[in-house]
């Protein structure tokens, strides 16, 4: 076996777990069943790009966590897990039935755990099945208690997320050179995609890529449209490093960009800026997302503006669309230093974005790159 390839030391590992398991003795629980996969990779180590296969992590609340995976992952569990316990299942095998096995062996057959119920590993019919395996197993969902843990960054975390920010200016620059008149979105996509992975993202994107009609929405992909003179091109690149993400947006005017066009865009970026200015420890984050929804009406370019302001970002292995933390009208949370998040606007065909991470005194960005509306 080769030397171990651990994305961070193993006393952050172990700081991780030891965490999660006083927050179990607090409620009384035994362990834990980790589905989510941020869980698995975030308190293990343990990352395969077959994540998609079935697989947990079995977290006893005064020792090592161990892994139930498929045989096929388990070079990676001693790779780059931190620790090195494992159950396998076959294909042709139960998953269910191997997981209800390793929790006998871990646990007893009468434990009292958490379970991550809302994590996309375990559907309906696996709980079903796994609670009929372990009869006299008491389950209690533990809600997003890990992801919560994952939310104040590690020094090695953020050098990660700085990493991917960089990538995304790579990204960010290629799209700006190849949208021109008559070429294809796939096409500017592509050239996005190639730089992203030659500047270090595990990952090739973009993000939001569209023209035309779907430059005014969020979510658009690219497609088969060829671009024409005048056009709205919003770009988000969303690379990553070690499955650590950063990502930002930018409005492209594809030839030229008038005299009105850059007059919105300039006073978005002013509302952004002024909402960016009240981020630090301990503001409520209710304070700059109110920044940003005063400003945005205050242009006249909308009457109404439903998105959110900020969300955490940080480790994500998609299905998963981020971490708990949003802004929204409401919220309640504030702001602590280490913290990243993902922080953006889009008013009628302008999206401008940043990825920052709370520092303690204010706010880092972790993605640079002009702020202007750009034109290729």
């Amino acid at each position: 076996m080769s030397d171990k390839e651990l994305w961070f030391p193993i006393s952050e590992y172990r700081s991780r777990v030891t965490g999660v398991q006083e927050r179990l003795r607090e409620r009384g629980l035994d362990g834990l069943l980790a589905f989510q996969a941020e869980s698995v990779t975030w308190l293990t180590g343990h990352f395969t790009r077959a994540y998609g296969a079935f697989q947990l992590a079995l977290v006893p609340r005064d020792r090592d966590p161990l892994v139930v995976c498929r045989d096929q992952s388990a070079f990676y569990v001693r790779l780059r897990g931190a620790f090195d316990g494992c159950f396998v299942w076959r294909d042709g095998d139960d998953p269910v039935a191997t997981a209800a096995r390793a929790v006998t062996e871990t646990f007893g057959p009468a434990g009292r755990l958490g379970i991550e119920m809302g994590a996309w590993h375990l559907s309906a019919s696996r709980f079903v099945a796994l609670r009929s395996a372990l009869p006299d197993t008491v389950f209690e969902d533990i809600g997003d208690l890990v992801a919560r843990q994952r939310l104040v960054k590690s020094p090695g975390e953020l050098a990660l997320q700085r990493r991917a920010g960089k990538a995304a200016e790579a990204g960010m620059t290629a799209g700006v050179e190849a949208a021109r008149p008559g070429v294809l979105e796939r096409e500017v996509a592509a050239a996005v995609s190639a730089a992203l992975v030659r500047a270090g993202s595990d990952e090739p994107g973009p993000g939001v890529l569209a023209s035309g009609e779907r430059a005014l929405h969020l979510h658009g992909g690219y497609g088969d449209r060829r671009l024409e003179e005048g056009d709205t091109l919003q770009l988000e690149v969303t690379p990553c490093v070690r499955q650590y993400h950063a990502r930002f947006m930018r409005t492209i005017k594809v030839g030229r960009a008038t005299p009105e066009e850059r007059g919105k865009a300039e006073a978005l970026l002013a509302v952004q800026d002024r909402a960016l200015a009240e981020v630090r420890p301990g503001v409520a984050a209710a304070v700059p997302d109110r920044v940003y929804r005063d400003g945005i009406l205050a242009t006249g370019l909308t009457d109404r503006y439903t998105n959110k302001t900020f969300y955490s970002v940080g480790l994500i292995l998609r299905p998963s669309g981020g971490e708990p933390l949003e802004a929204t009208p409401g919220c309640t949370w504030t702001f602590v230093p280490g913290m990243t998040f993902h922080t953006y606007l889009l008013v009628d065909g302008f999206g401008f974005s940043e990825t920052i991470a709370v520092t303690p005194d204010g706010h880092e960005r972790l993605t640079n790159y002009p702020r202007r509306l750009l034109v290729a």
